[in-house]
């Protein structure tokens, strides 16, 4: 689950690091009180939308010369300006894709004198099983960018969930950053706090582009961009009241209600599946015959009738799926389960497009009685292989 940035900040001010003082709006007729109420005379005013590249993005609506999701405001007056021109448009950037995301929120937070900028990020380092930060001098730009251009210029340092960050990991960090005098004394206790806030949250990742140094010497969290892992989120009611559903996909938003496994792609060809690897081979085989899958699917090992129906319908509602694939190999799922859901969603909403079934394992010829006594035009497959070709075939 992501969440924006005014709210990433107000987490990690609950565990003690330092952040700029700041006020989030939804309206233009808040945005003076807001203003006001900080030091000032330096505004930054902040697009929240879930997506990077905020500050080069531009919107839609005003044309290519216009400022970005990111600006500096040196009056009040400004700050209301801006607002009007950003509140209620559609923010494009290189992460939301050509449809852009509309800004519905502002976050005003107070400016800073910055001397430097770093990157730092905190993540599950899958190689060594272990939290590590992901460190460099080169903050403020596209991380990717200076993985692929400067890779020496970042460093990972591996923490021991044994002991925490130790002062050997504080000292490392800090000689990633150059850092020294205010700057290092304040790592010191900057480093504990943000991992004490990602194992203690659950989160996935937390990333603070950029971390900066003040002209005064000292350490200050400029941006912060963090998500949690969703299987978590029954511990910290707290946190998933911060979920903010304007910004994600309706699909995925049903989906989790019947907590199934679906992301809204870019393709053509639905995808239901049982087993995240199963479902990560029906997609890779779509695409080896020519076209794209629409989502990834996963029904989980044992969906009951319901639950199949409900992520049948889910899908069958994307006006961009012009056919489905339905993959299912039964272990603990059984296959006429499968075929029952699939029969009653479709009773209910209706075939406007092709639909291939793959059907192996627990109860197959079962399910693919249930399936051929349906009356319902369905394709049969024997395989993984002859379904994908099936289905691409049928789209066209």
């Amino acid at each position: 689950m992501n969440i924006h940035e005014y709210q990433a900040k107000q987490v990690l001010k609950g565990f003690g690091a330092p952040v700029a003082e700041g006020v989030a709006v939804t309206a233009v007729d808040q945005v003076e009180a807001a203003a006001r109420s900080l030091p000032g005379p330096l505004y930054v005013m902040k697009s929240q939308i879930h997506a990077g590249g905020r500050g080069k993005g531009k919107f839609k609506e005003l044309g290519p010369d216009a400022k970005g999701g990111v600006r500096l405001a040196f009056s009040v007056e400004e700050a209301v300006s801006h607002a009007r021109e950003m509140l209620g448009n559609t923010l494009v950037t290189a992460q939301t894709g050509d449809a852009g995301k509309q800004v519905n929120r502002l976050y005003i937070e107070d400016g800073a004198d910055i001397d430097r900028e770093l990157y730092c990020s905190l993540l599950v380092d899958r190689e060594h099983g272990r939290i590590a930060f992901v460190v460099s001098t080169e903050g403020g730009m596209d991380i990717e960018a200076v993985a692929h251009d400067t890779p020496e210029k970042i460093q990972t340092i591996v923490i021991d969930p044994e002991t925490g960050v130790t002062e050997a990991d504080v000292a490392r960090i800090s000689a990633a950053f150059e850092l020294t005098g205010a700057a290092a004394e304040d790592g010191k206790t900057l480093f504990p706090i943000l991992y004490k806030a990602f194992v203690e949250t659950d989160m996935a990742m937390l990333e603070v582009n950029p971390l900066i140094v003040m002209k005064d010497g000292h350490l200050r969290v400029l941006d912060a961009k963090v998500s949690f892992d969703g299987n978590a989120l029954f511990r910290h009611a707290d946190i998933k009241e911060l979920r903010d559903e304007t910004e994600e996909d309706a699909k995925e938003i049903e989906a989790s209600e019947w907590d199934l496994a679906y992301v809204a792609l870019d393709g053509n060809i639905g995808c239901m599946v049982n087993g995240a690897g199963l479902a990560m081979a029906t997609m890779d085989i779509i695409k080896l015959y020519g076209k794209e899958p629409a989502n990834f699917c996963d029904v989980g090992g044992g969906a009951g009738k319901d639950k199949v129906a409900a992520a049948f319908k889910i899908i069958t509602a994307d006006p961009a799926v012009q056919g489905i694939l339905v993959n299912i190999f039964g272990g603990i799922m059984k296959c006429d389960v499968i075929a029952e859901g699939v029969v009653a969603a479709v009773k209910e909403v209706g075939l406007k497009v092709p639909l291939v079934v793959r059907l192996e394992g627990t109860n197959a010829e079962l399910g693919k009685k249930i399936l051929n006594e349906s009356g319902l035009t369905i394709q049969a497959a024997d395989d993984l292989d002859d379904a994908a070709q099936k289905i691409v075939a049928a789209v066209g």
